[in-house]
């Protein structure tokens, strides 16, 4: 009797963990992704998660132009800097932010907001807005970005962050400041 009780528990045990096992290792549709940069002192991580095209238009209908966008997917993106920037013309200061934009089919409006922890762009406050920088939408032509991506293009302590999807990509131009 007891070796059945035994089996029980165990069958039990085995299918409770197969199936948190199967949810821990389903990916989500929206995956992770950081990117990072260093010059001397000062490191740079943008942690975001990468929505898909998948046969969608993006800008203009699954992005609608004109609005607050967390810039990816699920949770607001964040950046984490270990030393102050310079963002186009203005200082960002070391610390961490939430990175909103208002995608334009011309401009984008990149927002830096002390606001951290959010999900999507739901409870977006223009009052915890740190710093706003206004950039030019480039057109890609003959390149498709599957997966919004955010990437460095850096030379030395200037650096343009750019942000990739579909055939739009727009770059914010950095200059890390050193003492």
């Amino acid at each position: 009797m007891k070796y059945k009780h035994f089996i029980l528990a165990s069958l039990v045990l085995f299918t409770i963990n197969k199936s948190f096992a199967q949810e821990a290792i389903t990916p989500r549709p929206s995956p992770l992704a950081i990117v990072t940069m260093k010059y001397e002192d000062t490191y740079v991580k943008v942690t975001y998660c990468q929505p898909h095209k998948r046969d969608r238009k993006v800008f203009g209908e699954l992005v609608p132009f004109g609005q607050v966008w967390r810039t990816g997917a699920n949770e607001a993106t964040e950046i984490t800097l270990t030393g102050d920037l310079l963002i186009k013309n203005d200082t960002l200061k070391a610390g961490t932010y939430a990175i909103f934009t208002i995608p334009q089919p011309d401009k984008w409006t990149i927002i830096f907001n002390s606001q951290l922890g959010q999900w999507g762009a739901y409870n977006y406050s223009e009052k915890a807005d740190v710093l706003r920088v206004d950039v030019p939408v480039q057109k890609l032509t003959g390149v498709v970005y599957e997966p919004f991506t955010i990437a460095f293009e850096q030379k030395n302590d200037k650096a343009e962050m750019q942000m990739m999807w579909e055939s739009t990509k727009v770059s914010i131009p950095i200059s890390i400041l050193t003492e």
